[in-house]
Formats: structure tokens, sequence, C-alpha cells
């Protein structure tokens, strides 16, 4: 399963998503700094879900990253978050 495939279901399986949109940006970064080669080091994600209303951007980004879990948040270099 790619990455963009397991960040996609830990998100669906957490929350309940009004809006998801997963960007794999990694070929943006080719030859740079964590690019491991693998085409899946760098992603953008947009969310919009229920369960981060109301809270602060600290929160809403902890609740993403305990979605993902410490496993996948580790093998991913970049992951840029626009979360409501």
């Amino acid at each position: 399963m790619s990455k963009e495939a397991e960040i996609r279901a830990a998100i669906e399986a957490a929350f309940n998503i009004e809006e998801l949109e997963i960007v794999n940006q990694s070929s943006l970064h080719a030859g740079h700094a964590g690019d491991d080669g693998s085409g899946e080091s760098h992603f953008a994600l947009r969310l919009r879900a229920a369960e981060l209303a109301g809270l602060d951007r600290v929160a809403r980004h902890r609740a993403v990253h305990h979605a993902l879990g410490p496993d996948l948040v580790a093998s991913i270099h970049a992951l840029s978050l626009d979360l409501g």
C-alpha cells in the first residue's frame, strides 16, 4: 500500500470527513534533503472534519499525527497540514 493510501485510510478511520485532499509533493523535492528516492517523502493534507472544530492549531495537528500513528509519521519527511 502506498503512503498516500495509508494516510487516507488512517484519516478516514479517525475522522468524520467533510473534505479531504492529499497531494504527494515528493517530485517537487527530488534531490533535496529528505528525499529518500521512494517518491513518497513529502505530502500536503487538507482536512475538514467535525472533530477538529473548536480545537486550536496545535491540538488539530496533534489529532492528525495521533490518527496517522508514530510509524507512518516517522516515515514521511514533510507533511504540510491545512486543517479546519
